[in-house]
């Protein structure tokens, strides 16, 4: 197998060069990057990684473990993440958890296990039971969205996007809305509410509903959804996700959206834009989120006694179709409503 200096001769440049090029840890001309990796693949030239390790005492691998691939919003998150990672000159290793606590603390063990440098987590558990899940208290650890006690952190302001939500429909003239739930043991969930009924006040939603994170809808909100006609003018959502599914149950009883019901939801998953109608939702920033997330990893590898920070992000609101004014005329040709 050819060495790193076969490599840097051939290239026309020094072994520090290849070894910054090929484990992007620094930037080079176009020019000088391509020549690098030219040489490399003449001559099959492969980092040894672990031996870089042994040396180093660094893996440059971080650790991702996420609670369920299947909803939209956390691809998004770890391409956010990976393109953060991959720009510090790190390797992203993935588990999914499957929303399941058995599942996690395996992957948080097989993660430890390797020697990843650091983890960044979404963890099942805020709380300090979860905190408590981790093998090894001295790996760094950045968690997201759902901060632990003690723990660095970086999460989006949910309780600014719920305000937000609530602003946009009473300025629309929707005062009789549905109001959804996440699940209630997250923090991120409980904080969106908390943030729509405090702008919505003195005002109060018509009924709520536990709704999950998922557009498969419980079928007792199913069953509030397809009396909507006269009930509710607005049905805010707890994400994105679970906006597609009322979205859906909302057309099957004949319920025009947005002339009849506003529909809303939170995160802005590439999906949101391409639904019919594209949906009003609440932006969080994640390509933010992921440089945010990664700086903060590399810092507590540096330093390892120092305190914890837990960053929070703005969100925004993002207004598309979804939505619009009390009095609006149905649309031409639209039918109306049954």
């Amino acid at each position: 197998m050819a060495s790193m200096k076969e490599v840097a001769r051939l290239a026309g440049v020094s072994v520090a060069t290849v070894s910054q090029v090929l484990r992007g840890t620094k930037r080079f001309t176009p020019e000088v990057e391509a020549r690098v990796r030219a040489a490399a693949r003449e001559l099959g030239y492969l980092p040894d990684l672990r031996a870089s390790a042994l040396r180093t005492g660094r893996s440059d691998i971080v650790g991702v473990l996420l609670p369920d691939l299947s909803n939209p919003y956390f691809p998004a998150l770890l391409n956010a993440l990976e393109v953060a990672a991959r720009a510090a000159g790190l390797l992203v290793l993935v588990h999914d958890s499957g929303n399941e606590v058995g599942l996690e603390r395996h992957a948080l063990e097989r993660l430890a296990s390797v020697r990843v440098d650091g983890l960044l987590w979404v963890p099942s558990d805020a709380s300090v039971a979860g905190a408590k899940a981790l093998p090894r208290r001295d790996l760094p650890v950045v968690t997201l969205d759902r901060p632990l006690p003690g723990r660095d952190a970086v999460y989006s302001d949910h309780a600014q996007g719920g305000r937000l939500l609530a602003r946009h429909l009473l300025a629309l003239g929707r005062r009789r809305v549905a109001l959804l739930a996440g699940p209630a043991e997250l923090p991120s969930a409980r904080a969106r509410r908390r943030g729509f009924l405090e702008a919505f006040e003195p005002l109060a939603p018509v009924f709520e509903g536990a709704a999950g994170f998922t557009h498969r809808l419980p079928e007792p909100v199913r069953r509030r959804l397809r009396q909507a006609v006269g009930g509710f003018d607005a049905v805010v959502c707890p994400n994105d996700a679970v906006a597609i599914g009322v979205v859906r149950v909302l057309r099957e009883a004949g319920v025009r959206v947005p002339q009849d019901v506003c529909v809303t939801g939170f995160d802005d998953i590439p999906w949101a834009a391409m639904m019919e109608p594209p949906l009003t939702t609440v932006r969080q920033p994640l390509a933010a989120i992921g440089a945010e997330a990664v700086r903060l990893l590399l810092e507590r590898i540096r330093a390892p006694e120092r305190e914890p920070r837990q960053v929070m992000l703005p969100v925004e609101l993002v207004e598309r179709a979804s939505t619009a004014p009390a009095t609006a005329a149905p649309q031409e040709g639209s039918e109306p409503s049954p």
